[in-house]
């Protein structure tokens, strides 16, 4: 049975990946703060800290893959420990994952530390998208931490034969949890218009096709590096929302101005740049590789949450 082991992997991402591999037969090991019970007979939680070595990392020994999710949320006010916080986890988790594989005697065969496509600069218009080649990295605190992160993953020092991808993910969609949920309340009240002036970039990838990624990352042992998770179509907000409408039949849907998202943000305790940056991405590499995406339009995505 195969083996894969995924800190941070309690949320709706995580525990989708490891319910994805279930049913192709590996087994999947959660690293996660809680003591949790699962659900299922082939997929274990192991309690850890995220920052110490503990019992913990004799899970790695010959484990066929880590992916790494650590790393507390985004979704919060950027006050100064908030932002302490994000960096941290993110760096701490990184750091202590790379003494546990240098410690093993047989280590896992590939090593995936989860990144941002929000490294990247906003792009506007018809600027081209950013890609593993060409893309261009932005420089605030989001920005920043992503490439803090990065750069952490790289100088982790472990065996030659560890294979290392950075996958710099765009907006997750799926059924049961992550962006989908506060997207389709908008809509379902009737405020799904366009958010902000409408012309920032959405990029996104179906939560099954990021599984499907993983699993072909682990298949094809030539590919280390940075990988763009990210379907190959991005669309304007403006057009992502009125594809949601659509889908969801609600034919109208009242646009937010950047002035009410600044206020709703406080309100609901969380950063208005979540909507209004502009995210440009795709990957240049997976389609070299070969990779087919089940999703490869959003409205198609769309059809299959809801």
């Amino acid at each position: 049975m195969k083996k894969m082991i995924i800190p941070g992997g309690s949320g709706f991402l995580g525990l989708y990946l490891a319910r994805y591999l279930s049913l192709r037969g590996w087994e999947s090991i959660i690293l996660s703060r809680k003591e949790t019970e699962s659900e299922y007979d082939n997929i274990r939680y192991v309690q850890w800290d995220g920052k110490t070595l503990g019992d913990w990392k004799k899970e790695f020994e010959g484990a066929d893959a880590v992916v790494n999710m650590a790393g507390r949320t985004v979704n919060c006010r950027y006050t100064e420990e908030n932002k302490r916080q994000i960096m941290d986890s993110r760096v701490d988790s990184t750091k202590v994952l790379g003494e546990a594989i240098a410690a093993c005697q047989n280590p896992p065969k590939l090593w995936v530390n989860s990144s941002t496509a929000t490294i990247y600069k906003d792009t506007r218009g018809d600027q081209p998208a950013n890609d593993e080649y060409n893309g261009v990295l932005g420089d605030d605190f989001s920005m920043n931490v992503a490439k803090t992160w990065e750069k952490t993953f790289n100088e982790a020092k472990v065996q030659s034969s560890v294979r290392k991808v950075a996958l710099r993910t765009a907006i997750v969609l799926g059924r049961d949890g992550g962006a989908m949920g506060p997207i389709l309340n908008l809509v379902s009240v009737g405020l799904g218009g366009k958010q902000g002036p409408g012309t920032q970039w959405v990029s996104w990838v179906h939560v099954e096709d990021f599984s499907r990624i993983i699993e072909f990352l682990v298949e094809k042992e030539e590919v280390e590096g940075i990988i763009n998770c990210a379907a190959p179509n991005p669309e304007l907000n403006k057009n992502f929302m009125r594809k949601l409408r659509y889908v969801y039949r609600r034919w109208f849907g009242f646009p937010l101005p950047t002035f009410l998202l600044k206020f709703g943000a406080i309100l609901i305790r969380t950063e208005v740049e979540l909507v209004l940056k502009s995210r440009k991405a795709v990957s240049k590499r997976l389609a070299e590789l070969g990779f087919e995406f089940k999703y490869k339009k959003v409205e198609d995505a769309f059809e299959q949450i809801v």
